[in-house]
């Protein structure tokens, strides 16, 4: 027959913080996991023990809280050794939880035995601090509740790896996620306790052992509650000054690969700089070195990209630089290195291959490239020009190998732009033969180098000279006369053709103030523009104030563009154009009918003439269907009202042919060479008018 027990009852401000701590220490047993798993070396040691230190305390404090929180009608008191055995009980079995969830990965079978291992810890804890009460003559234990008691601990320590593994590195909505877990697992470990609670019974006229030798339970719930509170409070402190530190710590390692990337890497493009490109193309060359393979690599300089840049401004110039980053990266493969070396340079290192990928890939780019560019409202066209340089054959080192590219390239600008040329070795000495002659054209114009002759232009009906051509000349020093084929396209290339056209348009103003002077007011003067000048914002400005200079009425100068020139950003060139033109200042299309010119601009142009190429005049009698073309251009300007200039007229029979066509003015070898201004006028004077 079962005695009779004891009647018992719980204070419900105790049970509440029992509940609370075992919540509380759920979480803080969630956060600490976060550190140990992100820890390495001392720091993870450290974390590890002062979390065992704080789950245990926590968990053991929920135990003897809820203990604290059992009543019966005897004084009871808790034996110090078997308390402490509990609390170590506590933190061991945190400790090994702890230890468990923070490995690279958590099997199935180690969350099984991890929960074994910890529920019977957890279950020692309660049943050691419940057997410090020394309770005589025994606690009896409800069989049934003392096993699901045990099975429960199991079942919580499973439950709580599991969560605990899972929420380890969770960063999006953490503290959400973790207070919920937080209160399953706090709600599985009160279920444990107070199972364990439920199955103990204490027979009539038991006594508690550890009433004098033991701890007081009335102030000691108190110290408990405060001391645990406390504990938590810190804990979850440095775990959030830890969180803080971890999130410093990562924005500066963000911020250190940041810096380390914009050090490598260009900061428009984003392509690496000449810096990464150099450390790779030496791998490249190791490699290569090792099994004797080739590789190519690729100098590419857009065709008129200062062009555009002054044109439409610095922003769409770099947006155009970004579209066609994009379409190299387009055609890169995985083994392929691109790299931004200077401002609309590019450097390409390609693949080991043979020359058949190279040509294929350099003709690949050049359609690419050669696409139009839609950049805000905008249609742009731009081409560019390749050099190809082949190690080992060209170079065994990056300066060999992009000094080689690079002449290839400029041969390639030379040749007429957007094309591809291999490296030869004849391309160095010109190079270097270019190189030096650019030098000297920055010191020519200051050096008195350079100088204008003019020749002549000639009513076609009756020879009388109508106006002329300013033709720029340079005397080199040493290299005596210069081909202006030579120099021109590097003065453009360097821009050098802007201060030095300026200088042509006031120096020809001032020999047109002479000849007026001398009585030649039906004379005009022809000046020819370059792309870039036609594109320089200075260029009104500066033709204003060479007229005001030499009190010129405008309508003595004509500047001439080419018709490519003029077509190739028609709308600007129009703007620009109609500035000159409400200037008084006549404007000549030249070379026309070997360009893309559009009618419709060209009725919109505001030109006074029209030059026809000397292409179509060197042809005039050969073949009728040069004749036909003239014929058809002289109509067509005709009819837009302009005035019809032939070039390059060197025969009779040229001559005779473009006056029967009618044309209005004619020039070339045949009537006039270009010549010095002191000799013009002689000239003109032997020459009062051509026989018909």
């Amino acid at each position: 027959m079962t005695p009779p027990m004891l009647s018992s009852y719980y204070s419900q401000d105790l049970v509440f913080f029992s509940i609370l701590v075992a919540v509380l220490a759920s979480y803080t047993a969630l956060n600490m996991t976060s550190r140990v798993s992100q820890s390495q070396g001392r720091a993870a040691a450290l974390w590890l023990t002062g979390g065992a230190f704080a789950m245990g305390f926590g968990i053991w404090s929920m135990h003897f809280i809820g203990m604290l929180a059992f009543k019966l009608p005897i004084a009871l008191g808790y034996d110090l050794t078997l308390t402490g055995l509990s609390f170590i009980a506590a933190v061991g079995s945190s400790a090994f939880a702890l230890w468990l969830v923070s490995r690279a990965t958590l099997p199935l079978s180690h969350i099984a035995g991890g929960a074994l291992l910890m529920g019977v810890g957890i279950a020692a804890m309660h049943y050691i601090g419940m057997a410090a009460m020394m309770i005589t003559p025994g606690i009896h234990y409800l069989p049934g509740l003392f096993a699901l008691s045990i099975l429960i601990a199991v079942l919580a320590s499973g439950a709580a790896l599991w969560i605990a593994f899972r929420l380890r590195d969770r960063t999006q909505r953490a503290f959400f996620s973790k207070a919920l877990a937080s209160l399953v697992m706090g709600v599985a470990i009160i279920g444990m306790h107070y199972t364990g609670m439920a199955a103990a019974e204490f027979p009539i006229g038991s006594l508690c052992g550890a009433l004098y030798t033991g701890l007081d339970a009335q102030w000691l719930a108190l110290v408990v509650i405060v001391v645990t509170l406390t504990v938590f409070a810190v804990a979850l402190i440095l775990s959030m000054l830890d969180v803080q530190n971890a999130r410093l710590s990562s924005s500066l390692h963000q911020a250190h690969d940041e810096l380390v990337k914009l050090a490598l890497h260009d900061s428009l493009t984003r392509l690496p700089n000449r810096l990464l490109f150099a450390d790779r193309l030496e791998q490249s060359i190791k490699r290569c070195q090792h099994s004797r393979q080739r590789f190519a690599l690729l100098f590419l300089d857009l065709d008129g990209f200062k062009i555009i840049n002054d044109a439409h401004g610095h922003h769409t110039g770099d947006l155009l630089l970004l579209e066609v980053t994009e379409r190299i990266k387009g055609l890169l493969g995985s083994s392929d290195t691109a790299s931004r070396f200077g401002g609309d340079e590019f450097l390409l290192a390609l693949a080991p291959g043979d020359m058949a990928q190279t040509r294929l890939f350099a003709e690949r780019l050049l359609a690419e490239i050669a696409r139009p560019y839609q950049l805000e409202h905008h249609s742009l066209h731009i081409t560019v020009s390749i050099g190809i340089a082949i190690y080992p054959d060209d170079g065994t080192s990056l300066h060999e190998l992009t000094l080689n590219a690079d002449a290839a390239m400029y041969y390639a600008k030379e040749r007429g732009r957007n094309d591809y040329y291999f490296f030869d070795s004849a391309m160095n000495a010109n190079a270097h033969q270019q190189f030096l002659l650019q030098q000297d054209l920055g010191y020519a114009l200051e050096r008195g180098e350079l100088a204008l002759h003019y020749q002549p232009k000639y009513g076609a009906q009756d020879g009388q000279v109508v106006g002329v051509e300013a033709l720029l000349r340079w005397q080199h020093p040493v290299h005596g006369a210069i081909s202006p084929a030579s120099f021109l396209p590097l003065a453009e290339k360097t821009r050098l053709i802007i201060p030095i056209g300026n200088w042509v348009i006031d120096e020809a103003c001032r020999q047109m103030r002479i000849w007026l002077a001398a009585g030649h007011d039906q004379w005009s003067l022809a000046v020819n523009l370059s792309t870039i000048q036609l594109a320089s914002p200075g260029l009104l400005g500066v033709v204003e104030e060479a007229l005001h200079r030499h009190r010129l009425e405008a309508h003595h100068l004509t500047l001439e563009i080419t018709e490519s020139t003029a077509m190739e950003n028609a709308e600007e060139s129009l703007l620009i154009l109609n500035r000159l033109a409400e200037l008084g200042v006549k404007i000549s299309i030249d070379d026309f009918g070997t360009g893309y010119s559009s009618l419709l601009y060209l009725k919109r142009f505001p030109a006074n003439e029209l030059k026809i190429d000397k292409g179509f005049v060197t042809s005039l009698g050969q073949t009728g269907e040069d004749a036909a073309i003239v014929s058809a251009i002289i109509a067509l300007g005709h009819t837009l009202g302009m005035r019809i200039v032939a070039e390059g007229v060197e025969t009779a029979q040229q001559r005779a042919l473009l006056v029967r066509l009618g044309c209005d003015t004619l020039q070339g070898y045949l009537l006039g060479r270009p010549m010095p201004a002191d000799n013009l006028l002689a000239h003109c004077t032997g020459h009062e008018a051509l026989p018909a």
